[in-house]
């Protein structure tokens, strides 16, 4: 076997999937879509490993790294190799490449992060690489009525409604608590702090799949004090965004949405975790509701666990952690 390396070429997208074959996970089949051909803007460095048969040179693995928007102080990283051409050594040496290979990034970073699912050749590579777990993440379906409905003040129509409210996605006080509420979750990869108009683009535009969003508020506050009947909305407790929505023609179904759950993170850990609680029993009173967990997510964690663990919940999927260096 003689393996030579070269940059990434159009075309090798389609040699490659023939000879790999379907994805063997979840995140293989999404870091295949980084693989393309080098670039400075944004920053990227792709690489292919070629076994050359009679002069020949056919495909067999390739490795990315690119900048990441979102999270600047880690590069991405993706190796894949044929499975008839593992276990020779390919995956290290293109490894080795892409480190040398950051050493001239524009922004300086070297450090490198990938998911992997446990269990698998990717993480036992990874493992061998010296990458180690920063993160845990699930996906997570938690079935309709799994908790009980809440009451808010007098149990009235009125009272909830001064509670429970449908809130644009354009809304910037809705951005404002999303943006630092994700930050205060990645602080492991933190994405520093986001403005209003990338909170928006990544999370809450139609581009994102954003369509509708749900928030909690604090009982309202009277503007004038203690005496006046009050009339200013309550601070935002707990926001879910939505990005899965039925079409007419479908009508209701058992599929779940796809939500994002999340709450104003100078709250103390007992508010968060009862507004977390109030707002998913809202939420998925009539339909399952499918939401990514993090172990960094502490309300959240501490809401949806006892669910899984009396079977009102489940995980979908494997278990994806994230690892670097």
């Amino acid at each position: 076997m003689a393996i030579q390396y070269r940059e990434w070429r159009e075309g090798d997208d389609l040699v490659l999937l023939q000879i790999w074959g379907d994805p063997e996970t979840v995140q293989a089949g999404q870091f295949r879509g980084t693989l393309a051909p080098s670039s400075n803007a944004p920053w990227r460095r792709c690489i292919v490993a070629e076994d050359v048969v009679d002069g020949v040179g056919i495909p067999v693995a390739a490795g990315v790294v690119h900048e990441a928007t979102l999270h600047p102080e880690r590069l991405w990283a993706y190796i894949e190799v044929a499975r008839d051409h593992r276990r020779s050594g390919i995956g290290s040496t293109l490894l080795m490449m892409l480190r040398r290979e950051t050493e001239a990034s524009p922004s300086g970073v070297t450090r490198l992060r990938c998911k992997v699912e446990p269990g698998t050749p990717g993480a036992a590579f990874a493992e061998a690489a010296g990458l180690a777990p920063i993160q845990r993440s699930q996906l997570v379906v938690v079935e309709p009525a799994a908790l009980k409905l809440p009451v808010f003040g007098d149990g009235s129509e009125e009272a909830a409604a001064d509670r429970v409210e449908d809130l644009a996605t354009g809304s910037v006080e809705l951005s404002d608590v999303v943006g630092r509420y994700y930050t205060s979750v990645h602080d492991w990869d933190s994405p520093g702090q986001l403005s209003i108009p990338t909170v928006q683009r990544l999370f809450l535009d139609e581009l994102s799949g954003a369509h509708g969003a749900i928030v909690l508020r604090a009982p309202k506050a009277s503007a004038f004090g203690q005496g006046v009947p009050p009339s200013k909305k309550g601070r935002l407790q707990a926001f879910a965004v939505s990005y899965a929505q039925l079409s007419p023609e479908q009508g209701e179904s058992d599929h779940p949405s796809d939500v994002f759950l999340g709450h104003e993170p100078e709250m103390d850990a007992d508010q968060a975790q009862a507004a977390v609680r109030d707002l998913l029993a809202l939420i998925a009173y009539q339909h399952p509701v499918l939401m990514e967990l993090d172990d960094s997510m502490t309300a959240l964690r501490a809401v949806v666990e006892p669910l899984m663990e009396a079977g009102r919940a489940r995980r979908q999927g494997s278990e994806t952690f994230v690892v670097s260096d």
